[in-house]
């Protein structure tokens, strides 16, 4: 059932749905808020919950400093973990009994109402799974995968469905025992769309970018993390596009590029978007938001210098989709970046990355919380 004007449960206004994310960076976040415009613009109240805020005392923000201690001073230390809790059977298992504590503070953070609750964060979702197995949680439980790879803590017995970015991405959740898996679209802002070339003069001389060269553009999250100025120095060498390095809120990141000289250097940027429309290439190392991003825009994607652990894993996963080139070494970055910036290979990437926006996962959603909804009267 889809969500038309002949609804009977069109005007009630107890619908509603809770997104639970976590402000790790800007990649869920910005998922989570996408996903609240496209329910709320089919009628529902929606709630937007961050999962470090149900964590007791200050555990929560010590947990979201942790990870972003270790990707910028130890990332050698993360890659480590990572890589033992996809070999590691009883990795998830683990992870839900240390989280057994806070499964009580979040079930009291869930409004009584709710006909929905969407997880685009794993540690949400590994709460959520057990309150919905055991019966404390009603509505039906979806987790939607911001990454492409999937680690195995994304997955929790008692979710009823979880949401993957590609067949590949599919395969993965099932291998780890998710027992409800669909392809969905992605989600990033409306704004997102290919630029015709007005548009992208346009776009460059509002960011004060040259007007004719080819611009890659270089991003590494909010936070500014991985090897953003040993990038750009390789793509300023290759000689096949400038770099523009974006250094999120990284701030001793942003005066290190300035001092380098090796191309525009931009802080956090509120309209990435604008951005992306005047550019030829996303060069990008985590497989993010921006990376969604550009391909909605219709740029090629390419990644470079993966960040470790989620990073290395989207990397591999999102080349096999054929939805990015991945480059493993300096002596492929030029004829990778000129093969994307005016060859077939751009062309073909272009297309892949633009067929992840075909299906919109709000529709999904909506319908489960309306089955919800039905079942209840």
């Amino acid at each position: 059932m889809s969500i038309t004007e002949s609804d009977p449960v069109r005007a009630d206004a107890r619908r509603r749905v809770v997104v639970i994310s976590a402000s790790v960076g800007a990649g869920h976040d910005g998922t989570t808020r996408e996903l609240a415009a496209r329910l709320r613009d089919r009628d529902f109240q929606v709630d937007c919950l961050d999962v470090t805020d149900v964590f007791p005392g200050r555990l929560g923000r010590l947990l979201r400093g942790t990870y972003r201690g270790m990707l910028l001073r130890l990332p050698w230390i993360y890659d480590g973990l990572f890589a033992i809790a996809c070999r590691f059977r009883g990795a998830a298992p683990i992870t839900r009994a240390l989280l057994r504590p806070v499964r009580s503070r979040l079930r009291r953070a869930l409004p009584a109402d709710v006909h929905a609750i969407v997880s685009t964060y794993p540690i949400a979702s590994q709460l959520l799974g057990p309150l919905r197995r055991d019966g404390h949680v009603d509505a039906p439980v979806i987790t939607y995968l911001t990454d492409f790879a999937v680690h195995p803590i994304w997955v929790s017995p008692g979710v009823d469905v979880h949401y993957a970015a590609h067949e590949i991405s599919r395969a993965q959740a099932l291998a780890y025992g998710a027992a409800d898996v669909r392809v969905a679209g992605r989600l990033v802002s409306a704004r997102c769309g290919p630029a015709s070339a007005s548009e992208k003069a346009l776009a460059r001389r509002r960011f004060g970018l040259p007007p004719d060269a080819p611009l890659a553009l270089i991003v590494a999250g909010a936070w500014g993390v991985g090897e953003v100025a040993a990038t750009a120095a390789d793509v300023a060498a290759t000689g096949a596009a400038v770099p523009v390095t974006v250094c999120g809120r990284n701030a001793a990141l942003r005066r290190r590029m300035l001092r380098a000289r090796t191309g525009p250097v931009f802080g956090w940027v509120d309209d990435m978007p604008g951005l992306l429309r005047a550019v030829d290439v996303l060069v990008e190392n985590g497989g993010g938001l921006t990376a969604l991003e550009a391909m909605a825009c219709g740029l090629p994607v390419l990644t470079y210098r993966p960040l470790p652990g989620h990073g290395k894993a989207s990397a591999a996963t999102m080349a096999q989709a054929g939805v990015t080139t991945l480059v493993r070494g300096r002596d492929q970055l030029g004829p990778a970046l000129a093969g994307l910036v005016g060859g077939d290979g751009g062309r073909r990437a272009r297309d892949a990355g633009l067929a992840l926006f075909a299906a919109d996962p709000a529709a999904g959603i909506a319908d489960l919380a309306l089955g919800a909804l039905v079942g209840h009267r």
